[in-house]
């Protein structure tokens, strides 16, 4: 696997938007003109058929249909089997295992350390002006007792509207690092993100002589419960509130796209829509694939599980790339891609470096956004983590599921795994190789078949062990920016003898 690690020298520039803690000399205007606007929108919990466009047969999506007919849909692209995880990665371009986190410690939601770089740095050094609009979750997994000096506005952003975290019993609204609206009603939150992020877009561009490029963020809170959606969307779709929830995000995607088109800047803009991990099967009727009205998870379609597992339901997400005249429209890439090659792409989008005083798991997949399938890295592998715990990994169509216990150690607190459906909590007691091109519900195991894929597998992964690690070792490169003595011996969770 091609590992990607580059420089950056950090320096945050002043924004017009809002003051934020240091300051570098702004970039001239020529230098930021051909550099492209980029909108990232993260949505929570959508399974991968909860979009018409990836074969939802009851949830309507219009907008981002249109979208994926006007741009790509990437099919193989992941996420992490967990929402906190899942920001750590796209914030950092690292597995989770890999960042640094405040006092060492590997959390079942990771509390980013302030030396990581985030993507909104790394843009930051190109002159972008950078927003955030929605669920934070990287300065602890609490709506109260959260590390203030961790929110977006400590982390490259120079503007936040939303909330520090998941949405399970409350939001508490803050703009900035000011609480405004403590309690706040979950059913105007897709509308009022969405509304604040136009408002910074025109702001951005109201001067198309000296405006700068923008970077926005829109991580929604929704689909995750609590579920609710405005009255205008309440009662309508054919699969209940998780339905309405659904196509009022699709309905706020197009307004983000109508604006980009009234704005005239389409041209130099790219949007990209996806998901943070797959379905949360709990919240469905005996942990189904949701379908029932009454179910308020979503749908992983032909994937195998949902939320909190490796089997491609709970890490395979819908990804759309919109950028006319750039992404080619109409396409599918099964290419496989993540959440950890965003912040290398943007990077090389936008003419910035990236760090290369540490390890970067992603890469710079700009060559899939512009439809140059051939340059397609056929040895690209992705590893599936279940917190420290290393259970899989995928190159090319082959996915090799690790030997583990029923209930591994390494997946505490998830080893006895209550979020998934009984007869996905499994063990393999040899390797469990999968060809997923004929086998999408990961199902047979054809590893007797073909020894040497799985020798070449097996090798990807201990090479993986020595280089970040699982339950029982810390691989060479896992970061850990507070050590006063020896590295660990085993990654340091918390409760863990």
């Amino acid at each position: 696997m091609r590992r990607i690690a580059h420089v950056i020298q950090l320096g945050l520039l002043l924004s017009a938007v809002v003051p934020i803690l240091s300051c570098a000399k702004v970039l001239p205007t020529s230098a930021a003109a051909s550099q492209p606007n980029i909108i990232l929108i993260f949505t929570d919990d959508q399974g991968y058929q909860d979009v018409g466009c990836f074969g939802s047969p009851d949830i309507r999506t219009p907008r981002i249909d249109a979208m994926a007919a006007e741009g790509m849909k990437l099919t193989s692209f992941y996420a992490q089997p967990v929402c906190g995880p899942s920001r750590a990665a796209l914030m950092t371009g690292c597995y989770p295992m890999r960042v640094a986190e405040r006092g060492n410690t590997k959390q079942v939601h990771p509390i980013l350390h302030s030396d990581e770089i985030t993507v909104a740095e790394v843009l930051k050094t190109k002159g972008y002006t950078t927003a955030c609009f929605g669920k934070w979750d990287l300065a602890k997994h609490s709506q109260g007792q959260f590390f203030a000096d961790l929110l977006p506005t400590r982390q490259g952003f120079d503007y936040f509207y939303g909330t520090p975290t998941s949405n399970d019993q409350r939001v508490d609204l803050y703009r900035n690092e000011e609480l405004i609206e403590p309690n706040t009603d979950m059913a105007t939150l897709t509308r009022r993100y969405t509304d604040e992020a136009i408002h910074f877009i025109k702001k951005s561009t109201v001067n198309r002589d000296t405006d700068q490029p923008f970077f926005v963020y829109i991580p929604h809170t929704m689909p995750h419960t609590r579920l609710d959606a405005s009255e205008e969307f309440k009662g309508n779709s054919k699969r209940g509130l998780y339905g309405d929830v659904i196509e009022e995000i699709d309905f706020n995607v197009g307004r983000l796209i109508d604006t980009v088109n009234e704005l005239g800047i389409a041209e130099n803009t790219y949007i990209v829509f996806t998901s943070d991990n797959g379905p949360w099967l709990i919240k469905n009727k005996d942990f189904a694939d949701g379908h029932l009205r009454g179910d308020h998870g979503g749908s992983a379609g032909p994937l195998r599980s949902g939320k909190v597992s490796t089997f491609e339901g709970g890490v395979r997400v819908p990804c759309i790339a919109w950028a006319p005249g750039r992404v080619p429209a109409g396409a599918t890439c099964d290419s496989i891609a993540s959440t950890l090659d965003v912040l290398p792409t943007l990077a090389a989008l936008a003419g910035a470096d990236v760090p290369k005083d540490r390890v970067i798991d992603g890469e710079d997949i700009r060559h899939l956004l512009h439809g140059e399938f051939e340059e397609t890295d056929p040895d690209k592998a992705f590893f599936y983590y279940l917190r420290v715990h290393l259970q899989a990994v995928r190159q090319g169509k082959w996915k090799l599921h690790l030997p583990r216990s029923k209930e591994p150690v390494g997946a505490a607190p998830f080893g006895k795994n209550l979020h998934i459906a009984p007869a996905d909590r499994i063990g393999f007691d040899r390797p469990f190789l999968v060809d997923l091109e004929s086998d999408l519900g990961e199902t047979e195991n054809v590893a007797d078949q073909h020894p040497d894929v799985v020798r070449r597998l097996l090798a990807l992964t201990e090479s993986m062990r020595e280089d970040l690690g699982d339950f029982d070792r810390v691989g060479k490169n896992m970061r850990f920016f507070d050590l006063t003595g020896a590295r660990p011996m085993k990654p340091p969770v918390p409760g863990d003898s």
